[in-house]
């Protein structure tokens, strides 16, 4: 089992940036695609973004061309850097460890998940 914990979060402004941060415990990290996730109040948990163990990367719609997903295997660590943010980026976001080395997008196919960051961007 590996355990995520996530950082980063906070309350910024619309047009603003920030950098989430997952660090993981276990060898095998860089075995297995990473992903983030995220969950409004009131909404199911949706996919933003993932990398696999080559480093290949896939985005939701909504967030592409501002959020870039990348992960350091030297330090266990994958990252969220978000820009442009706008308030309905609004949500709890969670780091989660894929069962595979290619990424998915469903939350059935990944098998550990941290403990969640609030990200709140105000208008």
């Amino acid at each position: 089992q590996v355990q995520l914990d996530e950082s980063g979060g906070g309350l910024v402004q619309a047009g603003d940036s920030l950098r989430l941060s997952c660090s993981a415990s276990g060898r095998t990290f860089s075995n297995y695609a990473m992903g983030w996730f995220r969950q409004a109040p009131g909404k199911e948990r949706e996919f933003v973004a993932a990398i696999g163990w080559s480093l290949s990367t896939f985005y939701a719609d909504s967030v592409e061309g501002r959020f870039t997903i990348s992960r350091d295997n030297a330090k266990n660590t994958v990252y969220l850097q978000m820009n442009s943010l706008k308030p309905e980026d609004t949500a709890v976001y969670y780091c989660a460890k894929c069962k595979y080395s290619g990424f998915r997008i469903r939350t059935a196919d990944y098998d550990s998940w941290g403990q969640g960051t609030q990200v709140t961007v105000s208008s």
